[in-house]
């Protein structure tokens, strides 16, 4: 008979597999932690409802859903943001802001698994409400960058590019289009970088042809690289409305750079984020070497809190997953070797050692050190082995000879070199030690 298996798209995490998470997640909330944000989390089954108020009813077709046992159309969260809306709204009268927050979670979206792409999977979110300037752009990049410099990558692993929802809209208006298509082209300009032309097949459809002329100016404009390029192409069509824009991304910019963080930043109209409730900045994080491409986006949605039912407030947030994340550290060979090491091995001798080393290693896990040791008798050589290849950072050593000088042998795995320390002094040699002090 054959065994139970996981279901497509769904993961088991085996210990080193959970490791790695674990790893994952300590990176990103400490980055979180580091920038004030405070922690929250939610329900992971929402009214169905809540997620076609945000996207529309075609949303229901990625979205694990179904009617409970009480007649309710509920669905698995496939995303953060409408819950967080939900629940800032609902509670924004009493939050001191900005409102920073941020959450580690589990989503489900009905869809082909594929690499970099589960049907259950992880994000990082981290939002800022009530705040409309782009003070909030720029605290969001720069946690959006120390999310992915947390694990040791830099500037050559990885880039922000930046987009602006505003300034298309302000540029396709110039050029005659109404508010439809101009969202048409948005949705053929998110496209366009995977499908080129054939992105624009779908405007097409919908709104009759795209004079080449005018099409030319659409793809120019969507492969600028700066801010010199975006002031010079929109210096056509002055208004104080795109002067108060340009200071906007003068801002974001000068700010971020003041941080020493331009090197992360790149400049990109290609970016469009294709959901239609962004409303200015957009940004993705994108692998400059290999072929994960996307590793996190976001970007502002000042009007999605109001249109789920809460006050007029601005937002901007971020996304960043686990797989990708996963995917990305190891192929820069970043993961560590040993995520949950213990920092002590016991090497014992006999019964009589083994007594005496159960006092230090429960004083020592009492004081919030992670010490293992063998269950059963071991030949000495066996042991140091096993010490090596767990990680530790020390083995204590109890054999005959310190136990009957009242001592142990503290070996630093590192170098190999050994002290004796009396048996009322291990757990201070070993605090020293091991947090440098």
């Amino acid at each position: 008979m054959a065994g139970f298996q996981s279901l497509p798209g769904f993961r088991d995490f085996y210990p080193e597999d959970f490791s790695r998470r674990q790893h994952i997640f300590r990176v990103w909330r400490q980055a979180a932690a580091t920038f004030g944000f405070t922690e929250y989390d939610a329900p992971v089954l929402e009214p169905l409802e809540l997620y076609k108020a945000k996207s529309g009813d075609e949303i229901e077709a990625q979205l694990f859903s179904f009617t409970d046992k009480g007649g309710r159309d509920v669905a698995l969260r496939p995303e953060m943001t409408p819950t967080v809306c939900r629940m800032v709204g609902d509670k924004a009268g009493s939050l001191k802001r900005p409102i920073k927050w941020f959450s580690i979670a589990e989503f489900y979206r009905y869809e082909r698994a594929q690499k970099g792409r589960l049907r259950a999977f992880h994000q990082f979110n981290a939002d800022i409400f009530g705040e409309p300037g782009p003070e909030a752009e720029i605290e969001l990049i720069s946690l959006l960058i120390q999310c992915l410099a947390g694990f040791g990558l830099n500037a050559e692993d990885f880039t922000i590019r930046l987009s602006d929802r505003d300034l298309w809209f302000f540029y396709l208006e110039a050029l005659g289009f109404n508010d439809a298509q101009s969202r048409g082209l948005l949705s053929a300009i998110d496209r366009f970088e995977k499908m080129g032309d054939d992105a624009f097949k779908g405007y097409v459809e919908a709104h009759g042809p795209l004079a080449s002329e005018v099409k030319d100016k659409v793809l120019a404009f969507l492969k600028i690289k700066g801010l010199p390029d975006l002031e010079a192409a929109l210096a056509q069509f002055p208004s104080d409305k795109l002067a108060t824009r340009l200071a906007d991304w003068r801002k974001v910019l000068d700010g971020l750079e003041a941080m020493g963080l331009k090197d992360y930043i790149t400049v990109d109209l290609s970016v469009v984020r294709g959901l239609a409730y962004y409303t200015g900045f957009v940004f993705e994080a994108f692998d400059r070497k290999g072929d994960l491409r996307a590793l996190a986006g976001g970007g502002r949605y000042n009007d999605l809190v109001k249109k789920l039912g809460g006050p007029d407030l601005p937002a901007v947030g971020f996304a960043i997953g686990d797989v990708t994340t996963g995917l990305l550290i190891e192929q820069r060979s970043l993961t560590p070797k040993f995520i949950n090491a213990p920092e002590v091995y016991a090497v014992i001798g006999g019964a009589a050692e083994r007594k005496a080393a159960f006092a230090d290693i429960n004083a020592l896990r009492a004081s919030g050190f992670r010490v293992d040791y063998p269950f059963k008798e071991l030949a000495f050589g066996k042991q140091f082995k096993a010490a090596a290849e767990s990680g530790a950072k020390l083995a204590l050593i109890y054999g005959g000879d310190e136990l009957a000088k009242g001592v142990v042998k503290i070996r630093d795995m590192s170098d190999r070199t050994e002290q004796e320390v009396p048996r009322a002094q291990v757990l201070a040699v070993v605090r020293d030690f091991l947090t440098g002090h």
